[in-house]
Parts: structure tokens; C-alpha cells; sequence
């Protein structure tokens, strides 16, 4: 069983004690995982530890339960607190804190009574987790959103907005089913003066009628309804084209509609379904030429459409993730599979250039917009226009693009390591510039640094191996412990100029760090 984690905070070391070893934390679902006496310790100790639970006293020096409540009602949101508090302060208590404490409990403390808390506390922990984990009702309200959430894949799938060869994957998670050979999109549109949601409902309902559920997939697709069709040898594109027509005139005769379909070539592969659809739109916009009410096939219009090779939006995400995200082998294989693609289309010396300069292109805005030199990924002496001999040919395209895009991913986690060295000596120069504000905060320093603290701490953390909090204590201290060697300036002047208002708040916190108070510290000329 998981037990629940539980910080205890009070400035009495002998109630601290009592608690610690008279309640039964294990038996009541719970363990005792840190203790602070006071408010700032907590803050410290909560950072690392992510408590479920804190008990804290409302009286205590340095930062009362109150103001730690709130940071921490900030900073863990999930947790729950239990407030200890003197009669004179309890009823102030009750009105005043608007946070997650779910309990008062009136000193002196009886371990019954707390140990009743912790048994109420547990059961609502208990339920709240079993609600988020309950799967029936995860399932429920998946099966609720179902259609809204095929709705999306649908349109991301026709805008080329999913990973190349994970398409069969996620429409299963979905229940749908894409299995097939071969694939085309047909879009739909019903006149702008006749289209609403009855008419759009009306021309779904008799494509469902006409096409077979096992073959067609129809969506809602901005204006249009959007068919996705897998053909066969014995369901052929022309085979789709006379079905579609025969449902353009049903949408006459019966509906009164003028319904126009355009359609895109075939598919053998899903991520091909973007460019299906926006050949069907291409072809929509030949129905003032060609006439509206029946079936376009860009096939018709555009002989050689199906076979236009073009850099796509599928393969700059690929790309560009590879290069971000990936491994130096998935580099390797986006480039092997860019070159796949474009041997399997067979294209003219034309369409091989054309799409050479939109690969160069992308190439170059990710160059730029990571901030790397242009020379550094193409090599010295690189300028534009590019020269036809400075191109690679069919045969050296996946080597030549490997290359280039392999060394921008080198420069790029190399500005990126090298970034986040410079932001964490920029942290810490502003750390050594502003300890001595009692107000220094990672909030504070986040909004200097514009970035959120989140993210910030996780970075501090890993290059210095130490929290923000744990860095600012410790040069606080060296300055502190430098001006008491130094000087015969006042402790409360010295606590003043190292970021403490509190001149006790500083003597703990300086005799934790160093082992003795400033007075001895000064005393024995350390």
C-alpha cells in the first residue's frame, strides 16, 4: 500500500516529538517522511521532499504556518494541510486562510483527536486518487468524447498534422479502422447559400447509405464533408467516381442540393492522405469551369497531379523532429526515408531541383532560427543562389542530407548546452548581486531571466547540483561569515546586508550551516 507523505512544522521540539512518536503513521495509511521548526525550513524541505500532507503550527518564528500555507497552496497544489493553533489564535485562523487546509485542531494536541484528522484526511485522499484512477470512469468519459476526438484525428490526418507511419496506430486507439492498400479523399461541398447543419446531416446520411461503413470514413472537414475511401482492385478510383456522382444526383432529386465532389488521386500510404485532400480541393475549384452538381477528379484536370513530388508539411515535421528530438539514427532514417520517397515518385529533372530548393529551404530557416551559422551546416563559401553543380544528385541526396542535417543537430545541442551554462552563471551573478534582498525569490529571478521557474529549477538543479534555495543560503552565508571575520560590524547589521530581516532567523540558519552562532564564529577567528 502507498502510503501518504507527511511533514510536521513546529518551533516546540518537545510537541514535534510527541507527535513523531505517539501516533501510529503506519496504521493510519501515512509516514512521517520530514520535520522543520519552522515556516522557512518547511518551504526547504517541502521543495524535496512533496509532501501529501504538512500539520503545522500557526505560531512560529521566522515565517508563520499562515504564510507558509499560502506559498505552498501555490507550489502543491495536491497537498493538504492541518493547522495546529492556540485558543487565541484559532478563531482568526478559521477566517482567515481560503487554502487547502482541511483541518484545526485546538493545542494542546491529543493524539486521538489527530489520529480521528488523519483517518478523515485519509479517506478523501483515498477516494480523490481513486477517482483519478478509476478507469471504468476514464473509459466513460473516453467513450463520451469518442466522437469528437475522431472528428479531430480525421482532420489532422487530411491536414497532414500526424507523425508519418503512426496513423494506423492512433486511429486504432480510437477504433477506427484504416486497414488497406490504397486510399483517396473526396470532399464534398454543398453551395454556400444552401449549407447548414441540416443539409450537411442530410448528405452524411445518404453518402452512408451509398458507400459501405467497412470502405468509407466520413468526417466533418471545415466546409466540406470529408470521404476518406479505401480502394481495391475490384473497387477501383473509377469505381468511387460513379458511386459520388450517383450521390450528387440523389442529393438533387431528393434534397434539393447542389452537391459538387472533388477528388484526389490515390494513396498507397496514409500520410499521403494530406496530399489526397488537397488535390480534392484543388479540384473543388475547377466546379465554376467544369460545372457544379457532379464529380471532379483531379486525375481529369491534372493528368500527372497524383504524381507531383513536393517537400510537404509531414516531412518538415519529420525532419526538423529528427533533428530537435531524435537520435543520430533517426536522422539517418528520415533522411533515408525523404530519399525513398522521391525515388518511388520517379520525378523530372525539374521537380527533382524544384523540390531540392524547398529541402534547402527548410533547411536553412531551421539553420537560422537555432541561431547557427549558415556556413557552419552547408560549409564555407555557401551563397545564394545555389549553383545545380553545388546539388546533390538521386544517387548522393540521402548521404547529402544525412550529413548536413546531422551536423545541425550537433550545433544545436551544442548552443543548447552551452545556453544553459550561460543561463545558470547569468542566475547565480544575479544571485551575488541580489542576496542581500530579503524579497530574492526564483519567481523574482524567473521574471529577470524570463523563464518559468519551473523549468528554471529543473536546470539549476542539474548544472549546479544544488536547489536555488540551497545556492542563495550558502552565499548569503560565505557573506556573512566574510563580513564576521572582517569586521566588528553588529550581527543584526550583517544579517541585514545578507538578505535577513530576521537578525534570529540569521544566527539559526548561520549556526545549521557553519556549527556555531556568528558569536563564536567571531570569537574563534574562523
Amino acid at each position: 500500500m502507498e502510503l501518504y507523505r507527511v511533514l510536521l512544522v513546529d518551533d516546540e521540539e518537545d510537541i514535534r516529538e510527541g507527535i513523531s512518536r505517539k501516533m501510529d503513521w503506519l496504521g493510519l495509511g501515512f509516514s512521517l517522511v520530514g520535520e522543520a521548526a519552522n515556516g522557512q525550513d518547511a518551504l526547504e524541505l517541502a521543495e524535496s521532499l512533496r509532501p501529501d500532507v504538512i500539520l503545522t503550527d500557526i505560531k512560529m518564528p521566522f515565517m508563520d504556518g499562515l504564510e507558509l500555507c499560502r506559498i505552498l497552496t501555490d507550489r502543491l497544489p495536491a497537498a493538504r494541510f492541518v493547522v495546529f493553533s492556540g485558543f487565541d489564535a484559532f478563531e482568526y485562523a478559521k477566517q482567515a486562510i481560503q487554502m487547502n487546509v482541511v483541518e484545526y485542531i485546538l493545542k494542546p494536541i491529543n493524539a486521538d483527536e489527530l489520529s480521528d484528522v488523519l483517518r478523515r484526511l485519509k479517506d478523501q485522499l483515498d477516494r480523490e486518487r481513486a477517482e483519478r484512477r478509476n478507469v471504468e470512469l476514464l473509459r466513460s468519459r473516453y467513450t463520451e468524447n469518442l466522437p469528437v476526438l475522431r472528428e479531430l484525428f480525421y482532420a489532422n490526418l487530411l491536414d497532414g498534422h500526424i507523425e508519418p507511419g503512426t496513423e494506423r496506430e492512433r486511429a486504432a486507439r480510437l477504433d477506427i479502422d484504416l486497414q488497406g492498400e490504397e486510399w483517396a479523399v473526396g470532399l464534398a461541398y454543398i453551395g454556400s447559400d444552401r449549407r447548414d447543419a441540416l443539409s450537411t446531416l442530410s448528405i452524411q446520411n445518404l453518402l452512408e447509405e451509398t458507400l459501405t461503413a467497412d470502405r468509407c470514413k466520413l468526417s466533418l472537414y471545415n466546409d466540406w464533408v470529408a470521404v476518406i475511401v479505401s480502394l481495391t482492385e475490384s473497387f477501383t478510383i473509377y469505381d468511387l467516381i460513379r458511386v459520388l456522382d450517383r450521390v450528387c444526383t440523389l442529393a438533387a432529386s431528393y434534397l434539393g442540393l447542389t452537391l459538387t465532389v472533388g477528388v484526389g488521386a490515390p494513396c498507397k500510404e496514409l500520410s499521403g492522405m494530406a496530399r489526397s485532400a488537397a488535390e480534392a480541393r484543388t479540384a473543388l475549384e475547377y466546379r465554376s469551369m467544369v460545372g457544379r452538381g457532379q464529380v471532379i477528379y483531379i486525375g481529369d484536370l491534372e493528368p500527372d497531379g497524383g504524381q507531383v513530388l513536393t517537400f510537404e508539411e509531414a516531412d518538415e515535421r519529420t525532419l526538423t523532429a529528427a533533428v530537435r528530438l531524435g537520435s543520430e539514427q533517426e536522422v539517418r532514417d528520415a533522411a533515408a526515408a525523404l530519399a525513398g520517397k522521391i525515388r518511388e515518385a520517379n520525378p523530372s529533372a525539374g521537380q527533382y531541383n524544384l523540390f531540392l530548393m524547398e529541402l534547402v529551404t527548410h533547411l536553412m530557416k531551421m539553420t537560422r532560427r537555432s541561431g547557427v551559422g549558415v556556413e557552419e551546416v552547408f560549409g564555407t563559401g555557401f551563397s545564394l543562389p545555389i549553383q545545380d553543380s553545388a546539388l546533390p544528385s538521386l544517387e548522393e541526396l540521402e548521404g547529402w542530407c544525412a550529413e548536413r542535417y546531422l551536423r545541425l543537430r550537433t550545433l544545436i545541442r551544442r548552443r543548447q548546452t552551452d545556453s544553459a551554462g550561460q543561463t545558470v552563471e547569468t542566475a547565480k551573478e544575479y544571485i551575488r548581486q541580489h542576496y542581500a534582498e530579503s524579497d530574492l525569490s526564483v519567481e523574482k529571478l524567473c521574471a529577470y531571466l524570463h523563464l518559468s521557474s519551473t523549468y528554471f529549477s529543473t536546470l539549476f538543479k542539474r548544472e549546479t547540483g544544488t536547489s536555488f534555495t540551497a545556492y542563495v543560503t550558502t552565499v548569503r552565508m560565505e557573506a556573512a561569515a566574510e563580513a564576521i571575520r572582517g569586521t566588528e560590524e553588529k550581527t543584526y547589521l550583517i544579517a541585514q546586508r545578507c538578505g535577513y530581516e530576521d537578525p534570529n532567523y540569521f544566527s539559526y540558519v548561520f549556526k545549521r550551516h557553519f556549527g556555531v552562532t556568528p558569536t563564536k564564529y567571531r570569537s574563534e577567528g574562523k
